[in-house]
């Protein structure tokens, strides 16, 4: 890793503003991301753990995880639209 745990975790919690992020990384180097959904409460939007932060060698890697991020988040907060039928049959 060529960042120090400091300047990855400013990186990725910056990636989600002006949403609240939580980034966490242990010694042994696994990771672990929180985004919550507003600044009033502590509801969790997206928790991830287990995120081998090792393998964040490069801007790629790292941007590839934000992308992979916002991808689950996205999943995870959008409602689901069903459309009527325009016409009974």
């Amino acid at each position: 890793m060529f960042l120090s745990a400091l300047e990855l975790r400013n990186i990725i919690e910056s990636s989600f503003l002006p949403k609240r992020c939580q980034c966490t990384l242990s010694p042994d180097l696994s990771m672990t991301v929180k985004v919550f959904g507003d600044h009033q409460t502590d509801q969790v939007d997206l928790h991830v753990s287990g995120i081998d932060a090792s393998h964040l060698n490069g801007c790629r890697e790292i941007n590839e995880l934000i992308a992979g991020l916002r991808s689950d988040l996205a999943q995870q907060t959008t409602p689901q639209h069903y459309s009527p039928r325009s016409r009974a049959l």
